[in-house]
């Protein structure tokens, strides 16, 4: 299993397939994807994740360690919890990339167990307004998805240093709206590239 993986020095946890959203850009449905086989043949538990820490190239030199594989990290807050513990003892940096729908999915405010040993956040806000997140990033949530990812955020202002929000460069994204909510709200803001070729799905 290819559970961690090396892009700009930079060391990526991959701890599930599964996922809450189903982006109309998300790189796993392109035909070239990030370039790295992450599709998991079973979700690995926490001990295999530092297994695989431990034995990944140049440890544990890294600038940062980052959850994001091709599924929503934060469906398995106890292996996240887990996990950055270890690094956390290990003296690294930790950042999460999620879509900010944990505590919708799982009835419950998460960010209080793993957020201690967290030093960033990037939460995919993917657009301005509710209509047309559903739209494009088609939530499990369904309507209430996108309120309650603005909820998560509040929940990681409280507790995480520093906290970003992202959105994907694509048609009907007002980029400049999404800018001004995230100044609004105090979070830094990234807009994202699409990456790999939407004209050939890989799956």
């Amino acid at each position: 299993m290819n559970i961690a993986y090396l892009l700009s020095e930079r060391l990526y946890l991959n701890i599930t397939n599964r996922c809450t959203n189903r982006c109309l850009f998300c790189i796993r449905d392109t035909s070239d994807g990030l370039g790295v086989e992450l599709w998991l043949p079973r979700e690995p538990d926490a001990a295999e994740v530092i297994e695989a820490i431990r034995s990944a190239p140049g440890y544990p030199n890294y600038p940062e360690v980052v959850f994001c594989g091709y599924g929503e990290p934060l469906l398995r807050p106890d292996v996240v919890t887990d996990v950055a513990r270890f690094l956390k003892e290990q003296g690294l940096k930790i950042r999460i990339n999620t879509n900010g729908q944990a505590n919708l999915i799982h009835g419950r405010n998460v960010v209080p167990e793993f957020a201690p040993y967290v030093d960033s956040i990037s939460i995919s806000l993917n657009a301005h307004d509710g209509p047309v997140y559903n739209e494009l990033c088609r939530p499990a949530g369904g309507e209430g998805a996108y309120q309650a990812l603005l909820e998560f955020t509040e929940e990681c202002r409280r507790l995480i240093p520093n906290v970003v929000l992202t959105v994907v460069n694509w048609p009907g994204v007002d980029l400049e709206q999404c800018r001004l909510k995230a100044d609004s709200l105090g979070f830094g803001f990234r807009v994202r590239s699409l990456t790999g070729k939407f004209d050939s799905l890989a799956r």
